[in-house]
């Protein structure tokens, strides 16, 4: 496994990926989308994980996104990128649809691909210095339609727009309004707040929290609640965690869910 990307287990619900190369801000290259996509779709088999941190190094960046430096070789050409861009697109969809709950921890810059990446992760949390933006339009380039399709589902169209048409960046406030993170804090509490969340999520059943994402994920993606997945809700009902989760709520005790 490549240095570039380092997984570290925390203990064993949560996992930390880190996107490591912070002498150039974490900017990312086609071995880093590799292998960020390889690491996903190892962890995501994971049944007892229970949360995902995802963070840049170094804490100066999240991710300006990909390495310009990069593109004669990788990316001069339409045919090239398109070669690019299915592995890029692969990583993105790996995180997406990763079934266990993720939060993106920005500190710094979070622009371009960097952006992408966190928009991908179902909760962001970010310092009150970290910047936004995806200023593509100044190298003459459009966003991959299968990017812009992860930027509509974290904010609006008209948002989306603005970003892209506009190519500004900007702050952390101007983020939370467009509603791209859902936390803003000072910059020394990123980590805290991050990891605050993540024990919050890992003290829930884990069947209910990777219940809620699936939920989620196929009503944005089939525009309504199918009878499938509202019939899937009752499920929860038939598990040993909603029994130790019932008995500690009238025994007004901590469950200890065994995601059983």
């Amino acid at each position: 496994m490549s240095n570039l990307i380092k997984l570290n287990k925390i203990n064993n619900h949560l996992s930390e990926v880190v996107l490591n190369r912070p002498e150039k801000l974490n900017a990312m290259t086609k071995p880093m989308w590799v292998e960020l996509g390889k690491i996903f779709k190892k962890i995501s088999k994971e049944k007892n994980l229970r949360c995902i941190i995802i963070r840049g190094e170094g804490g100066k960046s999240f991710s300006p996104g990909n390495d310009i430096g990069e593109f004669k070789k990788e990316r001069s050409s339409s045919k090239l990128a398109k070669s690019y861009g299915k592995f890029l697109h692969g990583t993105l969809g790996a995180i997406f649809n990763c079934p266990v709950p993720t939060i993106a921890m920005i500190e710094g810059i979070c622009v371009g691909g960097g952006l992408e990446i966190a928009a991908c992760c179902d909760i962001r949390i970010c310092g009150k210095s970290s910047r936004f933006g995806i200023p593509i339009k100044r190298l003459g380039l459009t966003m991959a339609a299968k990017e812009l399709e992860v930027l509509l589902k974290a904010t609006t169209y008209s948002t989306a727009m603005e970003i892209l048409f506009e190519g500004r960046v900007f702050d952390s406030q101007e983020a939370l309004e467009k509603r791209l993170v859902n936390r803003v804090v000072n910059d020394e509490d990123v980590k805290k707040e991050a990891y605050k969340s993540a024990e919050l999520i890992c003290e829930g059943a884990p069947k209910v929290a990777r219940w809620h994402k699936e939920f989620a994920r196929n009503i944005l993606k089939k525009g309504k609640v199918t009878e499938k997945i509202n019939n899937l809700g009752y499920k929860c009902y038939d598990t040993e965690d909603f029994k130790i989760g019932y008995q500690s709520f009238l025994n007004k005790t901590k469950p200890k869910f065994k995601n059983k």
